[in-house]
């Protein structure tokens, strides 16, 4: 395919200051079609966006938690429908939040909750209660990065739980914290840390050397700096949702929502092999049925309106298992593949598959509240008509 309009995009982009760099690859039929990266990891030193630059993922991690809870599942270790109070004793006695006060859940929390965002855990930063209350606990782990109290993967979702819902579960959705309670069952569940377990069950079969929770001291200088959106010179050095900036540290908290960090090269080896049907070069990683289970929508009529209603860059897709998933393309705002699949993160990372063309789409760069913007969905209109 000819991507030189992609690749000019990228390099205006960098050009006009709006990122420092990026890069960006497209794959079909299992071949790399197309590659091309343009501007700086770090401006400064000039050190230029390479295909092993590191980058931070931030929620592009949901689709690997994802991945590790289907593994659970199709493993018989866990039902969708478990409450997860079997797991997490702050679950036991959850309230949610109302105007005229808090009022005790009508059901508990359940494992299928989490994976579609209907859980009615959020994060912080707004001014409800359950807000406010999930940004304490993300201020104290802050607070204790890198001292001996810092805090854990279960603590972190212990401490989560205790803070008031938004709604009743299952009954709305709203984006939030769901899959760090995820990474948590799965540590408890498979009695390994979630890094371990990650690395044995995903990364280490798909070969993705570049992909954990913190970039070891040989590799720092692959890691991307961040920069600050509108800023274009500044660099962001703040551990946003208790994500250590530098990743110099294995972390305590293993956040399944938000803490990884990989490689354009690493992160389509797991595309590929969600596009494959669970298999990367003759490795079986997850069962084809389950990855078909996996990237369906699993939205009620009921919770889509609340998508639908929160979110309109997503127009023409619904959600399930941390992923969104396109149903309407005639909605969707950019131009979109029937059936596709996939998630970005806060710093700009972005991955689309659409298994009818077999191909992947991937898209790295890190700009502070970045997720899809103008500069993604230009990308993906030219990549629809070089195809």
């Amino acid at each position: 395919m000819n991507g030189q309009q992609m690749e000019q995009t990228l390099q205006q982009a960098v050009a006009e200051g709006f990122i420092a760099g990026g890069n960006l690859m497209v794959l079909k039929d299992g071949k790399e079609q197309f590659y091309c990266a343009a501007g700086y990891a770090d401006r400064d030193a000039k050190t230029p966006i390479e295909r092993n630059t590191i980058f931070r993922l931030y929620s592009m991690s949901k689709p690997v938690t994802s991945a590790a809870v289907m593994l659970l599942m199709e493993e018989g270790k866990i039902d969708l429908m478990d409450p997860v109070s079997l797991y997490i004793k702050s679950f036991q006695e959850q309230s949610v939040w109302t105007e005229e006060g808090l009022v005790p859940v009508e059901r508990p929390v359940e494992i299928r909750d989490l994976l579609s965002m209907t859980s009615g855990l959020v994060y912080g930063g707004g001014p409800t209660v359950p807000e406010q209350e999930a940004q304490k606990v993300f201020d104290e782990a802050i607070a204790k990065l890198g001292t001996p109290e810092e805090i854990g993967t279960v603590e972190m979702a212990e401490r989560l739980g205790a803070c008031p819902l938004m709604f009743q579960p299952g009954t709305q959705f709203m984006y939030g914290t769901s899959a760090d309670i995820l990474g948590a069952i799965v540590e408890i569940v498979s009695g390994q840390r979630f890094g371990t377990f990650l690395k044995e069950r995903i990364f280490d079969p798909l070969g993705m050397e570049d992909t954990g929770f913190y970039v070891p001291k040989a590799k720092q200088g692959r890691l991307s700096k961040v920069y600050v959106n509108g800023l274009a010179d500044q660099v962001y050095t703040f551990p946003h949702l208790a994500i250590q900036n530098t990743m110099e540290q294995e972390p305590c908290f293993e956040s399944g929502g938000a803490g990884l960090v990989s490689t354009i090269t690493d992160y389509a080896r797991f595309a590929e092999m969600l596009l494959n049907g669970g298999t990367y070069k003759g490795q079986r990683i997850l069962s084809e049925a389950t990855v078909r289970f996996m990237t369906t929508h699993h939205l009620t009529a009921e919770q889509q309106v609340y998508m639908e209603a929160s979110w309109e860059g997503l127009a023409g897709y619904s959600y399930g298992n941390l992923l969104r998933v396109l149903v309407d393309p005639g909605k969707a705002v950019h131009m979109a593949f029937s059936g596709e699949y996939g998630w970005d993160g806060w710093l700009g990372p972005y991955f689309c598959n659409a298994p009818e063309d077999k191909m992947t789409f991937l898209l790295m760069y890190q700009l502070t509240d970045a997720g899809t913007t103008r500069l993604t969905r230009l990308l993906l209109n030219e990549l629809g008509a070089a195809l």
